[in-house]
Order: C-alpha cells, then sequence, then structure tokens
C-alpha cells in the first residue's frame, strides 16, 4: 500500500503539529522553574511601613536545599537609618536573641527620654526538637520595628543557616538593574502624606499577640498551587490542539492501495 500526495502533506502536517506542542510545553515547564527559583529568595513585607512611623515587617525565609531544613535567621539592621525598637513575635520551636549597639549621637523618642541604644541585630535559632524549616517548605518571622527612616525604601540583611552547616548571605545589592544571585531583602515605604487618612501622623502599631506556630504560615501556598493550576491548564490546551490538528488532518488524507 502507498499514501496519496495530500496523505502524505497531511502527515507532515501532523508531525509539524505534535513538534510544536512537545516545544510549548517545555518552554511552559522551563519557564515555570524560572519563575520558581527566581522568588525562592529571603523577603521582606510590612503592609504598614509607613516613613517616620512604626510597624510590623514579616520576612518569608522558604529553604532552597534538597536535603537540609533552615535552622537559623539572623537578620542585620542597617545601621545608617537605626531602628531604636524591636519587638519580636513569638514563634514556637524559634529562639531569639536581640544585640544592641550604641547609639552615635544618642536621641529622644515621642515622650522625651534620651535613646541612646539602636538594635543592631535579631538572630532566630531553631529548637533541636522542631527541627527549623525541612526542605520545599517556608515560614515567616514578624516583627514590630521602628521608626521607618525617611527614604522610599530600605533593606536588611539575612544570614540564612543551614542544618548541615552551609549558610547562604542575602546581602548582596542590585547594580544595573539586574538582580544579584543572593538579593538582599528589601522593604518599600510609603510616604507619611499618601498613608492613611492623608496626614503625617504616626499610624498605631499593629502587632498579633498570638504566638506562630512552627510552619503554620499558609500564605504564598495558594499561590504556588494557582501556579500549578495555570501550567496544567496550558499544557491540556496545547495537548488538545494538537489533537484537533491530528483529526483535521486524517480527515483531509486520502490514502490509497
Amino acid at each position: 500500500m502507498s499514501m496519496s500526495g495530500n496523505g502524505a502533506k497531511a502527515l507532515g502536517r501532523l508531525r509539524r503539529t505534535a513538534a510544536a506542542a512537545v516545544l510549548t510545553s517545555g518552554l511552559l515547564v522551563a519557564g515555570a522553574l524560572f519563575a520558581t527559583s527566581a522568588s525562592a529568595h529571603v523577603k521582606v513585607s510590612g503592609t504598614d511601613a509607613v516613613q517616620g512611623g512604626s510597624g510590623v515587617i514579616t520576612f518569608r525565609v522558604p529553604s532552597e536545599s534538597a536535603t537540609a531544613a533552615t535552622t537559623g535567621l539572623l537578620i542585620t539592621f542597617p545601621a545608617p537609618t537605626p531602628f531604636t525598637s524591636v519587638d519580636v513575635q513569638p514563634k514556637a520551636g524559634w529562639q531569639a536573641t536581640v544585640t544592641k549597639k550604641p547609639l552615635p549621637h544618642p536621641q529622644k523618642n515621642d515622650d522625651g527620654d534620651l535613646i541612646t541604644e539602636y538594635v543592631a541585630q535579631v538572630d532566630f535559632k531553631a529548637d533541636s526538637e522542631a527541627g527549623g524549616i525541612p526542605p520545599g517548605e517556608f515560614d515567616m518571622f514578624n516583627l514590630s520595628v521602628g521608626p521607618f527612616p525617611d527614604a522610599p525604601s530600605m533593606s536588611f540583611a539575612a544570614l540564612q543557616t543551614y542544618s548541615d552547616g552551609t549558610t547562604v548571605n542575602w546581602d548582596e545589592q542590585s547594580a544595573n538593574g539586574a538582580e544579584p544571585e543572593h538579593p538582599a531583602p528589601a522593604l518599600q515605604l510609603t510616604a507619611a502624606a499618601t498613608a492613611g487618612s492623608g496626614t503625617s501622623a504616626q499610624p498605631a502599631v499593629s502587632v498579633t499577640t498570638q504566638p506562630q506556630a512552627a510552619g503554620g504560615a499558609s500564605g504564598d501556598g495558594s499561590s504556588w498551587t494557582g501556579i500549578t493550576g495555570l501550567i496544567a491548564g496550558l499544557l491540556a490546551l496545547v495537548i488538545s490542539l494538537a489533537v484537533l490538528a491530528a483529526n483535521r488532518a486524517r480527515g483531509k488524507a486520502a490514502p490509497s492501495a
């Protein structure tokens, strides 16, 4: 038996469509893996971070190691814009140590008291029984800090320690718009004049008083689930288009003996 010219052309179109589907699927998976890798950094955020005010900031810490758990997080605050007040939210399975240093220029707070020290570091260490943050998971660390500097943003240094003794220092600044391999956590600050009701008054501090459960953070879990669902949907669409094209090709093919 032989295939007619139309049948051969249809088969060629079918092969090209299948190849395009495989290529598209590969690009989608590669893009998803790149997005996951790029976002798996120690990051900081704050919903009430207003210039000149006080508020709660949250450090999100993922365990990027495939075999070791995160057992330590050392946060260093910028000395040029010192925090004179830092309160640690209790966290089950972790112990926090606050280190203070003398202020080069003592200052008075709103009550007129003289402040001679600033908070230089907060060191979180996991209890041996708790085991830290397992591979492939993340957790959150909350701090109530102030005052924020009169600047559009501020950055921190974060030293992440793993159970196998390896460390990752998140302290690199971006250059020429390119993200470094280990970027320092950066916090965007809102101008006091545009925060809240539009006045420059300092906002009230909002602090959660309930201790966090170990590994209890789930804020980013839904986003990873959404990304996975999107990839699956796109792959299904590509496969459906390939099948449709194949069916059309078969309909147009006219094999002959």
